[in-house]
C-alpha cells in the first residue's frame, strides 16, 4: 500500500490497559452468496447451539473453497496466490488446492468428475514442466520454485526453489491420490501423476551435504545460506522427505532439527516456541499429531497437537496483556500469524513514529506486532480449542464486519488504523493459503476426513515412524499391519 492510501487512516493510540469482552457472536454477511444453493441467512448473534455453529462452520468453508474455482487458470490447472489481478502462482496454493477438492466433494460442492478434473489438470503440468533448473524453469531435481507465472508457469520474481512450499504441494497432490481411489483411468491416472511427483525429488540433494534440510535454492547463487532451525511448520517436510521410497534423508537430519527447538514457559504454559500461530497449525492441516510423540515431545511429555493448543492460550494472554497498546486486543481478539498488514511508516495521534510490516510473519511475545491480526490463522485454531475460537472469530466480526465479505475472509486487519468511515484497515482481496487452510482446519473440527486419509498415506506414516513418533493411532496401524 503506498503513502497515499495509507494516509486516508487515522492512527488510534490505546492504553495497555484496553479489555473489552464482546458478546459471542457471528454478525457478518453471507459469506457464499455467489457459489450455488448459497444461503441468504446471516446467523443468530445470540445462537450458540450446534446447529447454528455449523451452519456458520458450513458457510465459511465453502466460500473458502470457492476461493480455487475462482483463482484457477484452466489453461494449467494452477492456483493464483491472491485474488489480485496479475497475481503468480503459488504452489503451496496449489497443494491446498488440491487438497480441498476431496472436502468440496464430500460437502457436495463440486462433482467428483469436476474435481478429478481439476486436480489432474495441476499435476500433469507439474509431470511435463521445466525441469532443468534455468532461472526460465519450473523446478529442479524435483522441487518447484516458489511463484510461478500466472500463464507460462516458469519462475517469477527470481525467487527461490522452495522446498517446504513443494512439500505443501506434494502433500497436497498426496492427499488427493488417497481420497479419490476408484478403479477409473481418470482417478488412476491422478494417483499414478501425484505417485511420480513424489517419487522424483531429490531429497538428500536438499541437504547441501547439511544435517538438516536447506530453505531455498537459485540459480544464481546456489543455496540459500541457511537451513530450518527452530520449531516451524517443516514438520510435513520432513516426514514426507523420511518417508521417500526413492531419495529419503535419514533419521539423523530429523534429530539435527529437532535439536534446534526452544521450549519456553509463556504466561504459564510450557510449550515449544514459536511466534506466529500458522506454524501451530500448517503440519495438522495433513497429519494428525494427536497422541503421537517424537524424542522431543517425549521427553517433555506432551505433543505437537497439545502443543497447538497451548500456543492458543500463550496468544489471548499476550492479547490480554497486550504489551504495545494496541486497539483491540484482548481475551476475545487475538491471532498474530503470517498476514498482510499496512505498510509504511506513518506517525501516531502522538507524533511518535509506528512502524507497519506489510506482509509479514507476526508472532508473539517477541514480535513483530504492528497491531495487524490474522482472521483466518484465528479460524483455523478451531481443531484445538473451539470454544476460545469461536468466540474470537465472533468477536472480531461483531466489532469489524467489513473483515468479512461474500468471498471470505480478509488475511489481516489493524484496528489502530481507521479510515474517515471509522472502518478499521482491511486487507484488500483474499490469500490463498488463508483460503486453504480455513478449509482445511475446519474440516478436520467437523469430521476429521484430511486426518482420516492421511493416516492411511504411506509415505506419512513411514516418515512418522522414521522421524521416531510412536504412540496413539500410529501404533494402532502398526498393529494393524501385523507389526509392520
Amino acid at each position: 500500500m503506498g503513502n497515499s492510501q495509507l494516509l486516508a487512516y487515522t492512527a488510534v493510540k490505546v492504553p495497555n490497559t484496553t479489555h473489552n469482552r464482546a458478546a459471542d457472536a457471528l454478525a457478518a454477511e453471507p459469506l457464499d452468496r455467489d457459489m450455488p444453493q448459497a444461503s441468504a441467512t446471516s446467523l443468530d448473534a445470540a445462537s450458540t447451539d450446534a446447529a447454528s455453529t455449523d451452519a456458520m462452520l458450513d458457510r465459511c468453508q465453502r466460500a473458502a473453497f470457492g476461493y480455487f474455482l475462482r483463482h484457477r487458470n484452466p489453461a494449467n490447472g494452477l492456483y493464483a496466490d491472491t485474488s489480485r489481478a496479475g497475481s503468480p502462482i503459488s504452489i503451496a496454493v496449489v497443494g491446498f488446492a488440491l487438497s480441498a477438492y476431496p472436502v468440496a466433494v464430500e460437502r457436495g460442492w463440486i462433482s467428483r468428475a469436476e474435481a478429478v478434473e481439476h486436480c489432474t489438470a495441476a499435476l500433469r503440468f507439474f509431470r511435463d514442466s521445466n525441469q532443468d533448473g534455468s532461472p526460465e524453469s519450473t523446478g529442479y531435481k524435483g522441487f518447484y520454485f516458489h511463484f510461478l507465472d500466472q500463464d507460462a508457469g516458469t519462475r517469477v520474481w527470481r525467487c527461490e526453489l522452495s522446498m517446504i512450499d513443494t512439500a505443501l504441494l506434494i502433500v497436497g497432490a498426496l492427499m488427493a491420490a488417497r481420497y479419490f481411489d476408484a478403479d477409473t483411468p481418470a482417478e488412476a491416472e491422478l494417483r499414478m501423476i501425484a505417485d511420480q511427483l513424489y517419487r522424483r525429488i531429490d531429497w538428500r540433494w536438499s541437504q547441501n551435504g547439511g544435517d538438516t534440510i536447506m530453505q531455498g535454492w537459485k540459480p544464481e547463487c546456489g543455496f540459500l545460506h541457511y537451513g530450518w532451525e527452530g520449531y516451524s511448520e517443516a514438520i510435513v517436510l520432513y516426514v514426507l522427505a523420511l518417508g521417500s521410497p526413492t531419495h529419503p534423508i535419514g533419521k539423523d537430519c530429523y534429530r539435527a532439527w529437532t535439536r534446534t527447538y526452544q521450549w519456553e514457559n509463556l504466561y504459564g504454559h510450557g510449550f515449544l516456541y514459536a511466534g506466529p500461530l500458522f506454524i501451530h497449525q500448517f503440519s495438522h492441516a495433513w497429519i494428525d499429531l494427536r497422541g503421537i510423540r517424537d524424542r522431543f515431545m517425549r521427553e517433555k511429555q506432551c505433543d505437537y497437537f497439545e502443543n497447538s493448543r497451548r500456543a492458543v492460550h500463550v496468544q489471548r494472554a499476550y492479547s490480554c496483556i497486550n504489551p504495545r497498546g494496541h486497539a483491540g486486543y484482548d481475551e476475545d481478539c487475538w491471532g498474530l500469524s503470517a498476514c498482510e498488514g499496512p505498510s509504511d511508516e506513518i506517525r501516531s495521534v502522538d507524533a511518535e513514529p509506528r512502524h507497519l510490516f506489510g506482509y509479514a510473519a507476526r508472532g508473539v511475545p517477541y514480535g513483530p506486532d504492528d497491531g495487524t491480526l490474522s482472521p483466518p490463522a484465528v479460524l483455523a485454531c478451531m481443531p484445538f480449542e473451539p470454544g476460545l475460537t469461536l468466540r474470537a472469530i465472533g468477536t472480531m466480526c461483531r466489532r469489524h464486519p467489513e473483515i468479512v465479505h461474500e468471498h471470505g475472509f480478509t488475511s489481516g486487519f489493524n484496528a489502530d488504523l481507521r479510515g474517515a468511515d471509522g472502518k478499521v484497515w482491511v486487507s484488500p482481496g483474499l490469500f490463498g493459503l488463508d483460503q486453504g487452510i480455513i478449509v482445511l482446519m475446519l474440516e478436520n473440527h467437523r469430521s476429521g476426513l484430511p486426518w482420516a486419509l492421511m493416516r492411511g498415506c504411506r509415505p506419512i506414516v513411514d516418515g512418522l515412524r522414521r522421524a521416531g513418533f510412536d504412540g496413539g493411532w500410529l501404533d494402532a496401524t502398526a498393529r494393524d499391519a501385523g507389526g509392520t
